[in-house]
Parts: structure tokens; C-alpha cells; sequence
């Protein structure tokens, strides 16, 4: 059986590699081709291109782009076309993703997307789309399963797959002391993972972290970023730059200051109290607001339906008020740890995702 995978993310990749490799289990003779990252390359699938090279950000950055982007759209279908899988499995990246679901439909090629677009958050039309160019829909928040049932499309969930990447996560005993940490509290700074969003949010960050001397400041980078783009901010000095380890890092730390996206709910995974913040460019973020509709931009607040961390967004992330919201999660860390085990990961499944996955789009193919 072949597949054909499509992941334009990080995160994306993460799952993609996850599901190759349950899939292979249950189906040893399963072929891949994809475009991904390293993890899904791992797990022997041909790689055609990788997310690096999709990554654009933001309304403006994607209109800067949309020449490269069209040429992308046409050289994948040009690709599913030549290799004919049996499925089409698409993992989030709607803006892409859309559009070539809604090309293999008429191509009578089975579409079936893995990790749902967010469009209970804005565009929420986009659903009558998707009810006509997606076979099978699989979705990894608890609350998107009501939200397309109200509209009449069945779906599937069998819980967050961020649970059995945290499963197998084994702590490093020895983390502090190879990467400088003392015994000290730490106050965790993950300002994003592109140049423009950290540009604009590590400043304010590392501002703010001087009205907290008694914490050390760590902060989660990534090789692709470097250090030198990293500490034309921040003075090497008294701040340790800590590349690709997240998990470590959240395991050690006792608070953080996180952009908006994934990293929030795996803080909340590993009960670090946090602040999410986010901050970009003025005009895409004058275009989202008028078009988002949901009250909040964490995922946690959101699977929580309250608010469990605060939110600081675009004006209102500023330094002091970063530093009058850390004084609140500092002063309720043992509620907002006990919400969320409570109101959050008990709606995120045992950590068998990607197993349960499989079998279902086995089982539907």
C-alpha cells in the first residue's frame, strides 16, 4: 500500500514520523513518499521536499511568496500524480493542504486528514469545503469532534498525540549540570521558532526577566536560528542558550514565558505555569483579528474552555505587564498545575494516538 504524506511543520513532521511508524507495524508492505522533515525521513520515507523550505509565516510573508508557494502546489501534484498512492494523508497546513485535497478529490485519489485546520478559529465556511474533498477527517483536539459534528460531518478522535511523544520521554539526570543550569529556579523563555516572531518577542522577554533576578534564564533555540541571531539580543553571559532540547528544558523548569502554539500545551503536559505571549507584524495581525473568533489564542485556555494561563497579545505584551503576569502564576502554581490535569489532560488520551490512528484509516482504506 503507498502513501503519500504532506506535512509543511515541525510539529507536522513530529506526527507524520509517529504515524509512518505505527502504520508500518500494522501494515509492513506500506510505502511512503513525503513531504516533511527528518523525523519522517527516519522512518524511511522519500523525502521530496523539506518543511523548511514551506515555512512562511503571516499574511504578508505568504503574499511575498506566492509565486514560490504556487510553484510548490503545482510540483506536489505533479509528484502524487506520477507516484498514485492508494491515500493521501495531509497533516494540518491547511493553506497548502486545502488545495491539493481538493485536487486529488477529483482525482478520485482517498484524502484523508490527519491533525485538523483550525477553522472553528476563523473561516469556519471552510467546513462545507471540507465535508465534500475529505474522505476521512482525524482530529487530535477534543472539542473539534462536536464542532464538525454540528455540521453534519463525521469525524474521529482518538486524543492528542503530543501524550505518547511525552510517554516516551526519558528525563537526562545529568541536564542541569552539562548545559550550566545551577540549582536555582528557572524561568524558561521559548519566543517562537521563527526569526520574525522572536525578533519581536525575545526583547521584550529579556527585558522583562530582569525584574526576576532569583531565576536563571534559559531559553529554548534552535540550531536553524544560530546564535548569533539569538545574542544580538541577550548577553551570553547571563543566559544560557539551550538548543533543541524542549522537553528537558520544560522538565527542569519552574515557569515560562511561551509563544503562542503547541509549546503552550506541552507546558501544560509537563504542569509548568506559564505565560503565552505573541507578538507579530502589525498589519497580519490587524487581518487575523478581524477574522479569528475564538476567545482565546492558547490551546490550553481553549481545551479548558477558561482561562487557565494569561495571554498577552500583539500591544499587550509589554514588560510590565509580562512582569504582573508572572507575579499571578507564580502566586496560583499549584491551582493552575491541578486545572490542568483536570480541565486538559485528561481530554488528551493515554498515549497510544498514533497506534489507534493507524488501525482507523487501515480499517477505513
Amino acid at each position: 500500500m503507498k502513501f503519500y504524506i504532506i506535512a509543511g511543520e515541525a510539529s507536522g513532521d513530529l506526527h507524520g514520523s509517529n504515524l509512518i511508524a505505527a502504520l508500518k507495524k500494522q501494515n509492513p508492505d506500506a510505502q511512503f513518499r513525503a513531504w516533511g522533515g527528518d523525523k519522517i525521513k527516519s522512518q524511511g520515507a522519500t523525502l521530496v521536499k523539506h518543511y523548511k523550505e514551506l515555512a512562511f509565516m503571516g499574511f504578508i510573508e505568504v503574499v511575498r511568496n506566492l509565486k514560490e508557494i504556487l510553484s510548490n502546489i503545482s510540483i506536489c501534484k505533479k509528484d502524487i500524480d506520477a507516484y498514485k498512492p492508494e491515500a493521501l494523508i495531509l497533516i494540518d497546513y491547511p493553506g497548502f493542504n486545502l488545495r491539493i485535497a481538493k485536487w486529488a478529490h477529483k482525482k478520485n485519489i482517498r484524502v484523508i486528514y490527519y491533525v485538523s485546520p483550525q477553522i472553528w478559529a476563523w473561516n469556519t465556511s471552510r467546513v462545507h469545503k471540507i465535508k465534500k474533498i475529505v474522505d476521512q477527517m482525524i482530529c487530535i483536539i477534543p472539542f473539534e469532534k462536536a464542532f464538525y459534528a454540528s455540521y453534519g460531518m463525521e469525524t474521529f478522535y482518538a486524543g492528542h498525540p503530543l501524550m505518547e511523544v511525552y510517554k516516551k520521554f526519558i528525563p537526562d539526570p545529568d541536564f542541569k549540570k552539562n548545559n550550566k543550569l545551577t540549582s536555582s529556579p528557572i524561568l524558561l523563555l521559548m519566543p517562537g521558532s521563527r526569526r520574525q516572531e522572536i525578533s519581536k518577542m525575545l526583547p521584550i522577554m529579556l527585558e522583562a526577566s530582569r525584574a526576576f533576578p532569583e531565576y536563571q534564564i534559559a531559553i529554548a533555540a534552535l540550531h536553524s536560528i544560530g546564535s548569533d541571531f539569538y545574542n544580538q539580543f541577550s548577553d551570553p553571559e547571563n543566559v544560557n542558550l539551550i538548543y533543541e532540547k524542549n522537553y528537558q528544558l520544560l522538565n527542569v523548569c519552574d515557569i515560562a514565558w511561551i509563544s503562542s502554539g503547541t509549546a503552550s500545551l506541552e507546558a501544560a503536559i509537563f504542569g509548568v505555569p506559564h505565560v503565552v505571549c505573541y507578538k507579530g507584524s502589525t498589519i497580519s495581525y490587524q487581518v487575523a483579528k478581524r477574522l479569528v473568533k475564538v476567545k482565546y489564542i492558547s490551546l490550553v485556555n481553549l481545551i479548558a474552555d477558561e482561562t487557565i494561563v494569561p495571554e498577552l497579545i500583539q500591544e499587550n505584551l509589554t514588560v510590565t505587564n509580562l512582569c504582573t503576569a508572572t507575579e499571578t502564576i507564580t502566586s496560583k502554581s499549584a491551582s493552575i498545575k491541578e486545572s490542568y490535569k483536570r480541565s486538559v489532560v485528561s481530554q488528551l488520551g493515554d498515549g497510544t494516538t498514533s497506534k489507534v490512528v493507524a488501525k482507523e484509516i487501515l480499517n477505513h482504506l
